[in-house]
């Protein structure tokens, strides 16, 4: 029940009551009314009987309400006629407030604000004609004044329940299109992953009896053969390796290891390394490093290395000519890393777009050679999951420039750049191998009796077991995803219980994040293949000197 309705209600009677005893029954008779008329429109209005009968009826019921209120509350000044002149322009004035509150309550809706205001108003000008007929011109007047409101109070409640509703669809196309982006992005994931391990799978095998056939003695020619196939398979590698990236930061299994790193011997590595391959395109690698600028920062060298691999690998890709620049110095307060090229450039309204997916400005023909267009992709990725500021300067004809800036780090001392292993940890190690390809097994056999070692071969978990009963191993590598449900990990875990403690790597072909977070949870050192080598290698001689050292291999 409106609270305000009924005070107003009970000032009408005590301003309309007069000396007459027997008038007080019928002032109570009459505020019944008003409490039962205003409790049973309350009561009907709300109750599911209204809602499930069609809007226009639901309409006519609330504008015979409105009209009963208004018949009722006009009737007070016949049963309570005020009997002083100020108590009449008292009662006028709260019934004219009452007319002038129904604007808002029936939103302006011209039946019902008529169906209320007309018995009022008129019983109003009924009762003032009698003593005063300019008084009740007036509120004739205000009542058309009150009417003219309405219209506006329905129109803009009109208006704005249409925006409402265009609002309401088009969040709902909005949030069909971002299911149906997500869904997208879900497929192309999907696709990706196992156009990746479908690709992977054979390239391992390739990969691995191209190493085997360069561990022996070969007459120059065949090296020469051997070399060509090498740098195939590494240029192919690489472009799965980008594929496996956006994979890994799709489920975000990107492990951050932030340490104190002093980038002088870090910049000096990859100068090393990417020196010859960018003098093979008959370009010039540059390293200029300001002695007087502090070079220690707190981040990951493996995250970073790979950003600044990218973007220089990217320069080499695209430069035809000129020298790429690789330089630190400060700037703005922070340590900034920046590589830059003499390269073709990059149009302004196309810089937005480099960081995209797949996006190549100056590759029609798609040549492999220079990629997917994923590397300055994953740069803009890691950029934010290192906290980098990544800013990027180019102009038509006159080369890019790409700024990393890292904020000094004061603190502990720098650790300096990783040096890869040299050697061979595997030589006469036990190591048993579980695979589900015998392709796979047999190539990876020829590896290991190369690189001095003992494999042993197995299909899957039941055959390790077996093997078990046989040899003693010291190491286990085993693919991730095995045959009938079977997987690695659980390989993993049945043979550290008879065996605790054993080194173990996984090796897969599969780069799907739920894969990859499974490995990841699971705590044992991943290897994706074709697995290099060097990399394995590299891997093996840490579980080996540390056994209890298990990490993800990023």
């Amino acid at each position: 029940m409106p609270a305000p309705v009924f005070i107003a209600a009970v000032l009408l009677c005590w301003l309309g009551r007069s000396p007459p005893a027997t008038q007080d029954s019928v002032l109570a008779a009459w505020l019944a009314l008003v409490a039962l008329a205003l409790l049973a429109r309350r009561l009907v209005l709300h109750s599911n009987a209204v809602a499930a009968l069609p809007p226009a009826w639901g309409l006519r019921v609330a504008v015979a309400f409105s009209t009963l209120n208004g018949c009722i509350h006009a009737l007070v000044l016949v049963v309570a006629p005020a009997p002083t002149d100020v108590n009449m322009a008292t009662q006028s004035l709260l019934l004219v407030g009452l007319c002038a509150g129904a604007v808002a309550t029936t939103a302006g809706y011209r039946p019902a604000f008529l169906g209320y205001m007309l018995p009022v108003i008129g019983a109003l000008m009924l009762r003032w004609s009698a003593n005063d007929l300019a008084i009740a011109a007036i509120i004739g007047i205000f009542g058309a004044v009150l009417t003219s409101l309405a219209d506006d109070s329905y129109r803009l409640f009109r208006d704005s329940f249409n925006i409402r509703l265009q609002q309401l669809a088009l969040n709902e196309r909005l949030r069909e299109a971002l299911r149906q982006a997500e869904s997208a992005n879900r497929a192309k994931t999907r696709f990706l992953a196992s156009a990746s391990h479908d690709l992977r799978q054979p390239l391992h095998t390739v990969a691995l009896s191209a190493a085997t056939l360069s561990l022996r003695p070969l007459d120059p020619d065949t090296r020469r053969i051997s070399q060509h196939i090498d740098k195939a398979l590494e240029r192919l590698a690489s472009q799965l390796d980008a594929l496996l990236d956006i994979s890994k930061l799709d489920a975000g299994i990107v492990p951050v290891q932030l340490e104190a790193l002093a980038l002088g011997p870090f910049l000096r590595q990859l100068w090393r390394e990417f020196s010859p391959i960018a003098h093979e395109k008959g370009l010039v690698l540059t390293l200029d490093i300001d002695p007087g600028v502090p070079d220690t920062v707190m981040t990951d060298e493996v995250l970073l290395g790979r950003m600044v691999g990218n973007v220089i690998d990217n320069a080499v890709k695209y430069s035809r000519r000129g020298t790429i620049a690789l330089s630190l110095h400060a700037h703005a307060g922070l340590l900034a890393l920046v590589i830059e090229d003499e390269g073709p450039g990059i149009p302004p309204e196309e810089q937005g777009r480099v960081f995209e997916e797949f996006y190549q400005l100056d590759n029609i023909e798609r040549d492999r050679a220079k990629g997917l267009g994923l590397g300055l992709s994953i740069v803009h990725r890691l950029a934010a999951l290192l906290q980098v500021r990544l800013e990027m300067a180019s102009m038509p004809g006159h080369g890019t420039a790409f700024y990393l800036l890292l904020p000094e780090h004061r603190g502990d001392s720098p650790r300096v750049a990783r040096v890869p292993f040299h050697g061979n940890p595997l030589a006469a190690l036990t190591v048993l191998v579980v695979d589900d390809n015998a392709d796979v097994r047999l190539s990876m056999q020829e590896l290991l009796h190369e690189l001095g070692a003992a494999p042993v071969l197995a299909n899957g978990t039941a055959e390790a077991l077996l093997a078990l009963e046989r040899v003693k191993p010291d190491l286990l590598l085993v693919d991730l995803r095995l045959r009938g449900g079977d997987t690695g990990i659980a390989t993993v875990h049945a043979v550290r219980a008879r065996l605790p403690g054993l080194p173990a790597i996984l090796i897969s072909g599969d780069t799907s994040p739920e894969r990859l977070r499974e490995a990841s949870d699971a705590h044992i050192p991943l290897l994706h293949k074709p697995t290099p080598v060097a990399q394995l290698q590299q891997l093996v001689a840490e579980l080996v000197t540390s056994p209890s050292k298990e990490r993800h291999v990023r």
